[in-house]
């Protein structure tokens, strides 16, 4: 199994980014995708997901309106378009595989760091 995100890097205040993750390994088809992130000295966050089927998405409330994230089940790729980055947005940002409830699998990539500053 393998996630690798890619796409990361140092970005101006209000410039943008567009991160992929490439999966491996298991039925991407089946997962719901989502991304995370970790800036230093906070806990790990939930930025945006998306269901199996790419028909649903969820953000969180400080990343509406600016993150887009999606996927294309016939490539095992998700990505997340970041629009009008602030440099609250610096973090390392993490792709995550889910499936499942009571017995759940799930896989982490290793992350991406993504710096917003001028």
């Amino acid at each position: 199994v393998q996630l690798v995100e890619s796409g990361g890097g140092l970005v101006q205040p209000g410039g943008s980014l567009r991160l992929s993750c490439a999966a491996s390994g298991f039925a991407f088809g089946n997962y719901r995708m989502s991304w995370y992130r970790q800036a230093p000295g906070k806990e790990r966050e939930l930025v945006a997901a998306v269901n199996s089927a790419g028909g649903s998405t969820n953000y969180a409330d400080s990343v509406k309106g600016r993150f887009t994230v999606s996927r294309d089940n016939a490539k095992n790729m998700v990505y997340l378009q970041m629009n009008s980055l602030k440099s609250e947005d610096t973090a390392v940002y993490y792709c995550n595989a889910k499936m499942g409830l009571v017995i759940s699998y799930e896989y982490w990539g290793q992350g991406t760091q993504v710096t917003v500053s001028s």
